[in-house]
């Protein structure tokens, strides 16, 4: 056997080691949980401490899909006990096998989250609407006491009132043309701090400025598969303006000044049931007040 054989065979053996990593460890086994503290501007005195969980893009009905990963990620939200959660869209992933029975495991998943009574919104995403689950899902949603917010903003009960009231904005999903920022922001005191939470981060940029000091996003999935160096090998080569936010924090240069977006490797998968160096994400927030 020559070198030139013998390195191949031992290439092939770590593609598939790494397969077999992305497929059955990294999704399955892996919970990164990201905790994060953030400034708030106006965040009464009395409010500084909020936490805030996140969770997104479940992607029930894509083939081989993570629901045992989200039952797990739902449960670890619970034992934080944030005092608010969010849902950042991306519950279903396609119309198999039935949007009924979609809807129902996803309301299975969550039931942990509807029974510990901590006050949660979402926002839908793009599989939601493609799959033609948005309805069932905002309704299963609302009726299990979870504020769906499309285009709106919510005031959080416990956080004071008027201009001093916490508030969630929620925007809707680009895809199919849900977006209207202006009605999201319509409500809300101008001085009120605020969340903002959206399932795409190539909204971000519409947001004026200094209207989002805090924005929580998903879709992304972090790339899925990210691996150092190889950018275009991620499932991003598909979609490039979202490249800029893949994960994590954006740069500051993207976006209006005095806003702020945090990027969730969210739960599922898209396309391949495979994650490399994108784990699963909860993400943990504490709202400081600001000075």
């Amino acid at each position: 056997m020559t070198w030139l054989t013998r390195t191949a065979a031992a290439l092939g053996v770590l593609v598939v080691l790494l397969i077999v990593y992305g497929v059955l460890v990294e999704p399955r086994l892996i919970l990164d949980r990201e905790r994060l503290e953030v400034p708030l501007p106006q965040l009464a005195g009395s409010a500084g401490g909020t936490e805030v969980g996140m969770v997104s893009d479940f992607q029930v009905g894509m083939w081989w899909s993570n629901e045992g990963m989200v039952s797990r990620a739902v449960e670890e939200l619970v034992e934080a006990a944030p005092d608010i959660a969010l849902l950042g869209g991306d519950y279903v992933y396609s119309e198999d096998p039935g949007i009924p029975e979609q809807v129902a495991t996803v309301m299975d998943l969550l039931q942990p989250l509807v029974d510990s009574g901590i006050p949660t919104y979402a926002v839908l995403g793009n599989h939601d609407y493609g799959a033609g689950a948005a309805e069932e899902l905002a309704t299963a949603f609302e009726e299990a006491g979870i504020t769906v917010l499309r285009n709106e903003a919510a005031a959080v009960p416990g956080t004071g009132a008027g201009a001093e009231a916490l508030h969630v904005v929620g925007i809707g999903a680009a895809w199919p043309g849900e977006v209207d920022v202006d009605a999201a922001l319509a409500e809300v005191p101008e001085e009120a701090p605020r969340v903002v939470l959206m399932h795409n981060p190539t909204v971000f940029p519409e947001l004026p400025a200094g209207t989002a000091p805090i924005t929580l996003a998903g879709h992304t999935h972090c790339g899925q598969v990210a691996l150092p160096g190889t950018p275009r090998w991620s499932y991003l080569g598909l979609t490039a303006e979202e490249a800029i936010v893949a994960d994590g924090w954006a740069p500051e240069t993207y976006g209006a000044e005095g806003n702020r977006m945090f990027v969730s490797c969210g739960l599922g998968f898209s396309t391949v049931p495979i994650r490399i160096n994108a784990p699963p994400q909860l993400v943990l927030v504490e709202l400081r007040a600001d000075g």
